[in-house]
């Protein structure tokens, strides 16, 4: 089962954007290998199952040293280094359809508040964000980003600072927008 979920060619893939452990000069327990953990992570994220169900049998620890390790590694910015290396690799390939592209966005309530959150118009302003979603024919996810819920800016500031990926996509979308054409 684990080996499904983490394939030794994906792991060699992700590997080297991993960070080093830090050194723990008075010991302590043993830490979880980063493999195990992100076997656990992804067990999690594909099956749904909330973190504290996560089954002793696959060896990864427990749910909350994953969960740890997943918000470790999204604060270092880690998921997007991986995100870019896979959509490089899919490039050189020729997996992803650069043809068209999706375009997608869902509100999401953010009960405590941040950064990238404010009064959602179809929630009573109530406080909450957006996550914009670009895909490609195949539906592949380009690029993810957050912003605040309201504003008729929002998403265009959004995607503007977010990067060539972001902005390559867009200047797809802007090339392919036309009218249908009649057949002869």
């Amino acid at each position: 089962m684990a080996a499904a979920l983490l394939p030794d060619p994906l792991w060699d893939l992700v590997e080297p954007f991993l960070p080093t452990p830090p050194r723990r000069p008075k010991g302590g327990r043993q830490r979880v290998s980063d493999r195990a953990c992100l076997i656990g992570i992804l067990f999690v994220l594909r099956s749904g199952i909330p973190w504290q169900m996560l089954p002793q049998e696959l060896g990864c620890g427990s749910g909350m040293t994953c969960w740890r390790r997943l918000r470790d590694w999204q604060r270092g910015g880690v998921w997007d280094l991986i995100h870019f290396e896979l959509l490089d690799w899919l490039a050189r390939n020729d997996r992803i359809d650069w043809s068209r592209a999706v375009v997608d966005s869902c509100s999401i309530r953010a009960v405590h508040g941040g950064d990238q959150t404010g009064p959602n118009p179809t929630d009573r302003a109530k406080r909450g964000s957006k996550r914009h979603l670009i895909c490609d024919d195949r539906g592949v996810p380009l690029a993810v980003r957050p912003s605040r819920v309201s504003g008729p800016t929002a998403a265009s500031a959004c995607w503007a600072a977010s990067g060539p990926v972001a902005s390559g996509c867009l200047a797809v979308l802007r090339h392919v927008r036309s009218r249908p054409v009649a057949p002869a």
